[in-house]
């Protein structure tokens, strides 16, 4: 069986495949999610990720990035696929697609393999319900060298193609992990973890307040924020003025915020 194809046809059982990649429940039952971008994926292999299928535009201009990477794609049994950009477009949903795009295989997200002792900062996310907002929260992860993103409760998708473009290839970098709460408190109460919420409630400023590492910095959903009892549960609850107009943060900024303050304080 060859592993280099050129698909010429939209009905090619190929494209229908990878077009059903940009809904959850296809990329559940494959258990495979598509990333978009010679970036991404030049990332992704850094990090010791491999599409399992690899997928190229005909006509594209040549990279020695991409040329290093369809190598170790074969050399690892994956497939390589070419085709026109009108049918790479079908299969991204974008007019104007990148020239690469790669399937790879969906990550363990369980709990049990986070090691909470290789960072000092963790990032929690409850109830996020934006794609966008996720992949901000995983770019924000790597950019201050935290260990993942833990996701409570029912999130948004973040192997979805808008989550991973956000995520601007963090998805490859950072680690990740879905529970329900009901899960995560006794997990992280198991061991060494200060748990901090941005909160109104019996909350000191943002500035100067006391993180302690490994710290776990929890947003809540865009709309709602953080039940009662989440921020009830937390060690440490903190606030952020609000000198305008506005009563509060997008949940991806708040988080960014804290992570850059609990940096400087832990790095101290």
């Amino acid at each position: 069986m060859t592993r280099r194809r050129t698909i010429t046809g939209f009905s090619n059982p190929a494209v229908k495949h990878l077009r059903g990649l940009r809904e959850k429940k296809h990329r559940k039952a494959a258990g495979q999610f598509l990333a978009e971008g010679l970036r991404l994926l030049a990332d992704a292999r850094e990090c010791g990720k491999l599409p399992e299928i690899l997928v190229m535009a005909t006509g594209r201009e040549a990279h020695p990035l991409l040329t290093a990477l369809e190598a170790d794609v074969l050399a690892a049994g994956g497939e390589v696929l070419e085709m026109d950009e009108d049918i790479l477009a079908k299969v991204t949903g974008k007019d104007n697609p990148q020239a690469v795009a790669g399937v790879f295989a969906e990550f363990d997200t369980n709990l049990t393999a986070l090691d909470r002792s290789s960072a000092k900062i963790w990032l929690v996310a409850q109830a996020l319900r934006d794609p966008g907002n996720l992949g901000t929260m995983l770019r924000t992860g790597d950019a201050v060298g935290a260990g993942g993103l833990i996701l409570i409760d029912d999130c948004a998708d973040p192997f979805s193609v808008e989550a991973v473009r956000a995520s601007m290839g963090a998805i490859f970098t950072q680690q990740l992990a879905q529970s329900r709460w009901d899960e995560f408190l006794p997990w992280l109460r198991s061991g060494a973890g200060q748990l901090v919420a941005a909160s109104l409630r019996d909350a000191q400023p943002y500035r100067g307040a006391p993180y302690a590492a490994p710290c776990f910095l929890m947003v809540g959903n865009e709309s709602r924020g953080l039940p009662e009892d989440y921020e009830m549960a937390c060690d440490l609850r903190v606030t952020m003025p609000m000198k305008g107009r506005a009563d509060s943060l997008n949940a991806a900024v708040a988080g960014a915020v804290l992570a850059y303050e609990a940096l400087a304080a832990l790095d101290d």
